[in-house]
């Protein structure tokens, strides 16, 4: 009886060492839990969320079309300097429309630059109607280009770089017929004066002392 009094003793207290031992291994896992619990909720409040937004650019009221690009050369001291061309229309459909020409030795920078010119060579071009107020014949150089007034619904007669000057110059019925040379800067510049040389009713009604109506009747 000793030896089995003994015994359960033995177990007892072996049981109440691991238990002890267990609990002491517990206490400081659970102390450390609970520090790091807060340290992680006060870098969670101390970040701010970024919200991203993304802003729409102001779409440009001018337009502008590549007419050509051409690859030129200038005889210089020691050899030939190989550049690009490049011949670009802007216009803004309202009724302002220019040509540009550059020339650079990429064709990236040359139509930045054919851009600029044309911008800094508009004219105002009258409409009546969606169409011009008379006919009219314009010349540059070998081109030479005729300009006559349409009824609504007929819509732009013309191709190449005269469609295009008259597409971005608002135009809407026109017919045009090509009577010079074929190259398109001709094309386009003899269009551009053209267009320049038209009369409004406005400044005939003002110069014959007539009204408006009084000038379309």
């Amino acid at each position: 009886m000793d030896l089995e009094n003994k015994e359960e003793m033995n177990v007892e207290t072996t049981s109440e060492v691991v238990e002890t031992e267990q609990a002491t291994e517990a206490a400081p896992q659970a102390e450390a839990v609970a520090e790091e619990k807060p340290t992680r909720q006060r870098r969670g409040r101390g970040k701010k969320q970024k919200i991203e937004t993304t802003e729409e650019k102001p779409q440009s009221e001018w337009t502008e079309r590549v007419v050509q690009i051409r690859r030129v050369t200038k005889v210089v001291k020691g050899g030939k300097k190989l550049s690009f061309r490049a011949v670009v229309i802007v216009g803004n459909k309202k009724g302002q429309v220019g040509v540009g020409c550059a020339k650079a030795a990429e064709v990236i920078i040359a139509i930045q630059k054919a851009i600029a010119d044309g911008r800094k060579n508009l004219i105002t071009v009258p409409i009546f109607k969606t169409t011009i107020p008379h006919p009219i014949v314009g010349r540059s150089g070998a081109g030479e280009v005729m300009l006559r007034p349409a009824s609504q619904g007929t819509g732009i007669i013309a191709g190449g770089a005269v469609r295009l000057v008259l597409e971005l110059a608002g135009i809407e019925n026109i017919l045009s017929k090509s009577l010079g040379s074929k190259s398109p800067l001709n094309a386009a510049n003899a269009t551009l004066d053209a267009l320049q040389k038209l009369t409004p009713f406005s400044d005939v009604a003002k110069k014959r002392g007539l009204t408006m109506a009084q000038l379309l009747n």
